[in-house]
C-alpha cells in the first residue's frame, strides 16, 4: 500500500480505480497560406464554437452550481473576444500568411508570458486561462477535443496534473467517483467546484501521483487529504466504515428539516443561503433556509448586449420573493466590475479591478443605473419580504448618498401610485478592513450588516486566495480577520441593528461556536451546506464555550 498526502477540498470517501487523464493534445506547426481572407473565416468560424461551447458549460454550471462558480466561463468568453487578442491573432494571419492554428498558440505564448509577468496576484491567475481558452480555440479549428477517453469505464477515480474548471464541470458523477491532482490548491476554480459537487477529491499531490498507478484501485479520504495506492484489507474495511458513517450522517441531516436552529441553551441563529441565480432557488426551499441571506443580482446584467430593463429586474426579485413565501430575501445591488464584465459597461482597464471601479463605486457614479435596480427591488417588496444591501462599502458618506438615491426612488413609486413595502431593510456588505473599522459609524446608518469573509480575508491579509503560490498562507481562521468580525458584531449590537455573514466561512463548522459567542444573528452559505451547520448549532451549548473564545480573541 502506498500513501500520498495532499489536501483536501471536500470531506468525502471515495473508492475506485485510478485512470490518469490524458489531454488531447496536438503539434503544431507553422504552415505558410495563400489565402488570408479564407484562413480569418476559417478562425472566427472556430471562435464562434468556441464561444458557444463555453457558453454551453455556464449554462450547465448555472445549474448544477450556481452564478458565482459559472463566472469562470464567462470569463473564459470574454477573453476569446477581447479585442487585443483578436487583433494579434488576425494581424498575424494577416502580415505572415501563417495558419490560424499558429497564430492562436502564438497568442497563447504572448499573452500568458505577459500575465505572469504582472505584479498583480489577479492579473496573474489570468495566465493559465489565457492557455485553456486558446486551447479550446485550437481545438475548435483541427475539430478536436480535450477530453479524456474514460467515459467507457464503469466507475473511477480521475488522476491528473490539473484540471480545468471546464472539465470539472464536465464530469459525469454516475462514473467518477472522486479526482486527485499533483497542482492544485484549496482555494481554486477546480476545489471550489468540487465542494460545492459533492465530488470527493484530494489536490497538490505533486510528484507523489506518478503514471505507473494507472489502474490501481485508491482510496480518497477527502477528509485528511489523503490517497490510499492499492489499500490494504485493514486500509478499506476502515474507510468502508468512514464512509458508511458519513453516509449515515447526511441521511440523519435530512431529518433536521422544519427543525428551529436553537443551541443547547436556548441561543438562536438564522440560516440562510447565498443565491446567484433563479436556478439556485429549488437547493434554499429544498435545504430548508431560512430565507435568503445573499441574492447575486449580478446574473442579470452579465452575459448580455445592454442593460437589464426595470421589468426585467421586478419579475427577477418578484420569484425569489414569491418563492420564499415570507422569508427574507437579502437582495445585493449588482457587484459589477473585477472580474464580473459586461461589454455594454464600457469599463475602463485597470492594473488592479478588484480594488478598482466596480459596485457601489459604480453606481454612485451612474445613478440612473442604480436607480432602475432599485425601483424593481421595491416594486419586488410589495410581493414578500425583500431587504437591499449595498456591497464594497468603505464610508459613511456613501451609504448616506445611496439611501438618498432609495428616497427618491420611493418618492418616484409614490407619485405614480406604485405599491412597495415601507418596511424594507437597508444593509451593508462588510467586506473590507475600513468598512470594519468604521463600523459603529456605519451601524448608525443602516438597519444590518452582512461580513463577506471572502473579501475580507483577502484585502486584510493581502493575499489573492487563488494564487497557487500563496495559497497555504490564505487563513481566514487568522485572529486578525476573527477579531474584526467581533468588531462588527460588537459595533451593531451596540446600535441595535442585526449582524450576519454570508461569505465561505459562514459554513466552517470549525468557527460555528466562535460565530455564535460573538452573537452572530445569521449565517448565510450554499444551500447544500445548510442542514449540516443545523446540526452543529442544535449541539453547541454557547453559554460554555463564550468566555474563552471571546478572551482567546481579545487584544
Amino acid at each position: 500500500m502506498k500513501v500520498l498526502k495532499g489536501i483536501g477540498v471536500f470531506k468525502g470517501i471515495a473508492f475506485g480505480k485510478l485512470h490518469m487523464f490524458e489531454k488531447k493534445t496536438c503539434t503544431i506547426e507553422k504552415r505558410e497560406i495563400s489565402n488570408a481572407e479564407n484562413e480569418l473565416k476559417r478562425y472566427k468560424s472556430a471562435n464562434d464554437i468556441a464561444v458557444r461551447e463555453l457558453g454551453d458549460l455556464y449554462n450547465k454550471a448555472l445549474k448544477d452550481v450556481g452564478e458565482e462558480n459559472a463566472m469562470i466561463f464567462q470569463i473564459h468568453q470574454m477573453m476569446l473576444e477581447d479585442m487585443d487578442l483578436v487583433c494579434f491573432i488576425e494581424n498575424l494571419i494577416e502580415t505572415q500568411m501563417v495558419n490560424a492554428e499558429y497564430a492562436v498558440s502564438e497568442a497563447a505564448r504572448k499573452f500568458s508570458m505577459m500575465f505572469a509577468a504582472m505584479d498583480d496576484e489577479y492579473m496573474k491567475q489570468r495566465s493559465s486561462d489565457v492557455k485553456d481558452v486558446c486551447q479550446r480555440l485550437i481545438c475548435a479549428l483541427i475539430s478536436s477535443r480535450s477530453e479524456s477517453n474514460a467515459k467507457s469505464k464503469l466507475s473511477y477515480i480521475i488522476g491528473a496534473d490539473d484540471l480545468t474548471p471546464s472539465e470539472t464541470i464536465q464530469m459525469d458523477k454516475k462514473t467518477v467517483k472522486g479526482f486527485v491532482t499533483m497542482q492544485g490548491s484549496h482555494n481554486s476554480h477546480t476545489a471550489i467546484l468540487a465542494r460545492t459537487m459533492n465530488i470527493p477529491a484530494v489536490v497538490g499531490l505533486g510528484g507523489q501521483l506518478k503514471e505507473k498507478y494507472e489502474g490501481c484501485e485508491i482510496i480518497i479520504d477527502g477528509f485528511s487529504g489523503t490517497v490510499y495506492i492499492n489499500p490494504d484489507v485493514t486500509t478499506v474495511r476502515r474507510l468502508k466504515k468512514k464512509k458508511e458513517l458519513c453516509d449515515h450522517q447526511n441521511e440523519l441531516l435530512k431529518e433536521l428539516k422544519g427543525k428551529k436552529n436553537i443551541t443547547i441553551d436556548g441561543k438562536t441563529v438564522d440560516i440562510c443561503a447565498n443565491v446567484g441565480s433563479p436556478a439556485d432557488l429549488d437547493g434554499v426551499v429544498q435545504n430548508d433556509a431560512g430565507g435568503i441571506g445573499l441574492f447575486r443580482s449580478e446574473f442579470l446584467y452579465l452575459r448580455r448586449d445592454d442593460y437589464p430593463s426595470e421589468e426585467e429586474q421586478f419579475m427577477a426579485y418578484k420569484n425569489a420573493a414569491v418563492k420564499m413565501n415570507g422569508k427574507r430575501v437579502i437582495i445585493r445591488t449588482m457587484d459589477i466590475g473585477a472580474d464580473k464584465k459586461a461589454d455594454y459597461f464600457d469599463l475602463p482597464k485597470e492594473s488592479n479591478p478588484a480594488m478598482g471601479y466596480r459596485a457601489i463605486r459604480i453606481c454612485l457614479d451612474r445613478p440612473e443605473i442604480f436607480k432602475t435596480q432599485l425601483r424593481a427591488i421595491y416594486r419586488a417588496s410589495a410581493f414578500g419580504k425583500i431587504s437591499v444591501m449595498f456591497p464594497m462599502i468603505i464610508s459613511r458618506e456613501e451609504v448616506v448618498e445611496a439611501k438618498r438615491i432609495v428616497r427618491q426612488v420611493c418618492d418616484e413609486l409614490d407619485r405614480d401610485n406604485i405599491p412597495y413595502s415601507r418596511e424594507v431593510e437597508i444593509g451593508v456588505m462588510i467586506e473590507t478592513p475600513a468598512a470594519a473599522l468604521i463600523s459603529d459609524e456605519l451601524a448608525k446608518e443602516v438597519d444590518f450588516f452582512s461580513i463577506g469573509t471572502n473579501d475580507l480575508t483577502q484585502y486584510s491579509l493581502a493575499i489573492d486566495r487563488q494564487n497557487n503560490k500563496i495559497s497555504s498562507m490564505y487563513n481566514p481562521h487568522h485572529k486578525s480577520i476573527l477579531r474584526m468580525i467581533k468588531m462588527v458584531a460588537d459595533s451593531a449590537h451596540k446600535n441595535g441593528i442585526w449582524v450576519g455573514i454570508c461569505g465561505e466561512l459562514a459554513a466552517d463548522e470549525a468557527l460555528t461556536e466562535t460565530f455564535l459567542s460573538m452573537g452572530i444573528d445569521e449565517l448565510s452559505m450554499s444551500a447544500p451546506f445548510i442542514l449540516g451547520i443545523r446540526k452543529k448549532v442544535l449541539e453547541i451549548n454557547v453559554d460554555e464555550v463564550k468566555e474563552k473564545i471571546i478572551k482567546d480573541l481579545s487584544f
